[in-house]
């Protein structure tokens, strides 16, 4: 009988608990205007380098031309220091500023294809199209906001 009442007390205070933490956007923690852009890949084995490479030639060029005419804040390409544990072992992330920078936008478009050209384009496409698949899979995209907490 003190088995269940203790079990029966510790129940009851874990759920008083669990609805008391109910955290509030803005009185409690914010959230950044700025959104990231999150792909997380699974490049198969002994392919990282080869892949990175294609990722210069390729994404991070497009990214280089983006930042420079302030469509977006900043790229990064993050590896697994464990490539084979688990899911994904590349990210590919891009910082916008807010929403309004992430969604589809003809005047962006047509600034990035004057500077970064139609050639270069036709090639990153061609070259990502011909080589990626064999190398990886793409296993996710995200669209994520810092939170800090007040």
């Amino acid at each position: 009988m003190r088995i269940r009442i203790a079990v029966v007390a510790i129940a009851m205070a874990f759920c008083s608990s669990v609805a008391n933490a109910d955290f509030k956007i803005y009185k409690d923690y914010d959230v950044s205007d700025a959104v990231w852009s999150v792909t997380t890949i699974k490049v198969k084995p002994n392919m990282i380098d080869a892949y990175l490479e294609g990722v210069k030639k390729t994404w991070a060029s497009g990214m280089e031309v983006s930042k420079s005419l302030g469509q977006i804040e900043d790229y990064m390409v993050y590896v697994s220091d464990l490539p084979e544990s688990g899911s994904m072992n590349v990210l590919l992330v891009v910082k916008f500023k807010n929403d309004t920078m992430v969604g589809p936008n003809k005047a962006r478009y047509d600034a990035f294809v004057a500077k970064f050209g139609e050639a270069q384009q036709k090639a990153t496409t061609e070259q990502a199209q011909r080589d990626y698949p064999a190398m990886r899979d793409i296993t996710g995209e995200y669209q994520v906001r810092a939170v800090t907490f007040k």
